[in-house]
């Protein structure tokens, strides 16, 4: 069997619903292997019907055991689960080094609970390319809901917006430090807000100082392009005391007679280890889906997602051709030398070595 063969063979088995032909595309899109850009492309079209959630949050807020939960939950409602936890990379070997903890138990041996632990590869955001693309692979699977769980670096979590629908961020009760670090940038992330383990002492502090910034976030956020929240949005939702103390500011839709997005972001008490809260952080979950289709925003979010994979993908690729350029020059050290001699600069260097490309363009 050919290469190309095998790879319609693989293809058709996933899309077929064999859980191996998904592990397998998977690894091939972890490793980059020859072949895989091919493999996604075809892939795309049959994606588009999964729900896909972030988890994030600080180290030690309870998401592996959240997400274990949520997923036991949505099985117990009949639906299917793709979860993919994103781990710290292995600076030997590119590999996720907390891949080989037990972090389902509660799923074991159920098949429809596909779980898979991958490599941040010191991607900043803690997402990698590989990752959205193994969301395509989920969904094109015929996965109900795609659980991201992701390793919980604090700011550069922001990432994880680019290939989530909703986002619920997690924050373990204490003495307000964590709540402090969201300021830090995941707070504009978050359409909801977990205070998890909220049986421990602290749990109604962490609540309140939640509900204080997202109140204070209000016109930051506003102006944030990541597609979550829109002007004058951010806070609590708006329930009937709230909004001109009657909640009749908003249409049934979720948005203000004048038009203007109209999500808060919510705020759940969740006891992960036995579930407590899981059933109403679904609905929350449920509430921003529903949110997102009837104010055409999850087409909106859409389109910026793939408007940045497409970036991400061009610089990538050019990058590959230029790293061509810079061998066939003589290598990065040569131009350097050059550089530290005086003979030239970095930025005479760089123009020098983009000219064929912008020639080309022209052409």
């Amino acid at each position: 069997m050919n290469a190309d063969t095998d790879q319609r063979q693989l293809l058709e088995d996933l899309l077929a619903g064999k859980h191996r032909a998904l592990a397998r595309v998977i690894t091939k899109i972890e490793n980059r292997a020859p072949g895989y850009r091919s493999l996604v492309s075809e892939l795309h079209r049959h994606t588009g019907d999964a729900e896909v959630v972030g988890i994030t949050g600080s180290p030690g807020a309870g998401k592996s055991t959240l997400v274990d939960k949520l997923a036991n939950y949505y099985r117990e409602q009949g639906e299917t689960v793709g979860v993919i936890a994103v781990d710290p990379s292995s600076p030997f070997t590119g590999g996720a080094v907390l891949g080989d903890r037990i972090r389902m138990a509660s799923n074991v041996g159920d098949m429809d609970v596909f779980f898979r632990s991958m490599s941040a590869r010191g991607t900043l955001g803690g997402l990698s390319t590989a990752t959205t693309d193994a969301v395509k692979a989920l969904d094109a699977f015929g996965k109900d809901k795609i659980l991201i769980e992701t390793v919980g670096a604090g700011q550069n979590e922001i990432d994880v917006v680019k290939s989530a629908d909703t986002v619920a961020v997690l924050v373990p009760p204490g003495s307000g430090d964590d709540v402090q670090m969201l300021k830090a940038g995941i707070l504009e992330i978050g359409d909801v807000f977990v205070v998890n383990k909220a049986d421990l002492d602290g749990a109604d502090r962490t609540v309140q100082e939640l509900r204080e910034m997202v109140h204070m976030q209000e016109d930051n956020t506003a102006n944030l392009a990541t597609g979550h929240h829109g002007a004058d949005s951010v806070g609590e939702r708006s329930g009937g005391d709230e909004a001109d103390g009657e909640g009749d500011s908003e249409n049934e839709d979720g948005a203000d007679e004048d038009g203007e997005d109209d999500w808060h972001p919510e705020i759940v008490e969740t006891v992960a280890k036995d579930a407590t809260g899981v059933e109403d952080l679904v609905e929350t979950l449920a509430d921003h889906r529903a949110y997102l289709e009837s104010s055409g925003q999850l087409e909106e979010k859409a389109r910026m997602r793939y408007a940045e994979e497409i970036r991400n993908l061009l610089r990538d690729d050019v990058g590959s051709l230029l790293e061509v350029e810079i061998e066939r020059r003589g290598g990065m050290e040569q131009l350097v030398e050059g550089v530290v001699a005086r003979e030239t600069d970095p930025y005479t260097v760089a123009d020098e070595i983009v000219e064929p490309l912008e020639d080309c363009l022209d052409e």
